[in-house]
């Protein structure tokens, strides 16, 4: 989704639970960069799958804005 779509969608209490375990800014300024405003990495795998073979499933832990 867009950036105004994210930080209209979410709050900062929304941000804060999704990031919960993430080294990362947890204020306003990036509420757009919360995982739910982006597309499900496992959906997008799965519409690949003729294309690719997953072998490794990597974890965030760290998210650097700016």
């Amino acid at each position: 989704m867009s950036r105004g779509e994210a930080k209209r969608r979410f709050t900062l209490a929304d941000h804060r639970a999704a990031t919960e375990g993430v080294e990362c800014r947890k204020d306003k300024d990036v509420i757009d960069e919360t995982p739910a405003a982006y597309k499900d990495i496992d959906a997008v795998m799965e519409a690949q799958r003729d294309l690719v073979d997953v072998v490794h499933t990597l974890k965030q832990v760290v998210c650097v804005k700016g």
